[in-house]
């Protein structure tokens, strides 16, 4: 039985954090958020989300493959993450974008035997729906000291990469050719944003599951770049709708008998949908109030 919300804000935050299980699966999740928000927004820039779609769908046998041997979970994430980002990396830029042609043909066939695999490891551990609901869709109980550890661990190295790619990793990004005629190894710079994007996957995956990490990882990051064009505050505006929508997922996951990746998944789309239509009223407003734009620049004029 999922406690009671009420209306005194401050006394249901004091509850849900007077679980130890709540109090590791905020900080899990505000690490998750800013790694997903930063490499999301370079991930959208880059139109690698059929990349970072694969990258979530492999981490589900990766996880039920460990669990069916006995180990944390999170291991089985990152290694399955990881692994299939190396192997993305190997791959032209061209397949990893469009989603077309032969070879992105293979790799949805890898992502229907990965679903088929992890189907097969959690018919092996012999029988938990609630288990195979968690790895799916996610779950905010059960959250260990460990867990939170390993995403720590796994995020700074990720999050000191992405400064340091910085400059040259948006080069390659906007205009690879004129960034490899400028001597910058741009297929390096891209495999090891691929590497960094299976880590965020991975650790995402930990909170939303893995149908839905795609969710956290594109829908804050799509947002962001209706509100600016600018890397800087791009990136902060992804990393704050994450980290508001990864809060406010689990604030309503505890205080309701449903799982956290699909508040998590319906606020990031709900935000997207608000930054959208704000930025179609941004482009058309300019249009149709031309006269007042006259007269407040002539007002400017005469002062």
């Amino acid at each position: 039985m999922n406690p009671a919300a009420s209306w005194n804000l401050v006394q249901d935050l004091r509850e849900m954090l007077s679980y130890p299980f709540m109090v590791n699966a905020v900080r899990a999740g505000t690490i998750v958020a800013v790694v997903a928000g930063a490499a999301g927004w370079v991930m959208v820039l880059r139109r690698e989300s059929f990349a970072g779609h694969t990258l979530a769908l492999v981490g589900f046998p990766g996880a039920a493959a460990a669990t069916w041997l006995g180990i944390a979970s999170g291991y089985g994430y990152f290694g399955a993450c990881v692994g299939a980002a190396i192997v993305i990396a190997a791959l032209p830029r061209s397949v990893r974008t469009r989603g077309g042609g032969e070879q992105s043909a293979v790799i949805g066939i890898v992502q229907a035997f990965a679903l088929a695999t992890g189907m097969l490891f959690v018919s092996l551990y012999k029988g938990f729906l609630s288990g195979l609901t968690n790895l799916l869709f996610g779950a905010i109980a059960g959250v260990t000291d460990e867990q939170v550890v390993l995403l720590l661990v796994a995020a700074v190295p990720c999050l000191l990469l992405l400064a340091v790619l910085g400059r040259p990793l948006l080069w390659v990004s906007i205009d690879q050719e004129s960034a490899a005629a400028q001597g910058v190894p741009s297929h390096l710079v891209a495999a090891a944003f691929m590497v960094l994007l299976g880590v965020a996957a991975a650790g995402t995956s930990q909170v939303t599951g893995s149908l839905l990490v795609f969710a956290l990882l594109v829908a804050p990051a799509a947002a962001a770049h209706q509100l600016t064009g600018h890397p800087g505050r791009g990136i902060a505006a992804s990393v704050a709708i994450a980290l508001v929508v990864t809060w406010a997922g689990m604030g309503f996951a505890f205080f309701s008998p449903y799982p956290i990746g699909f508040w998590v998944s319906s606020f990031a789309f709900g935000l997207y949908l608000i930054c959208l239509a704000w930025r179609k009223w941004r482009d058309r407003a300019p249009r149709q109030r031309p006269a007042s734009q006259v007269a407040d620049l002539a007002r400017e004029v005469a002062a």
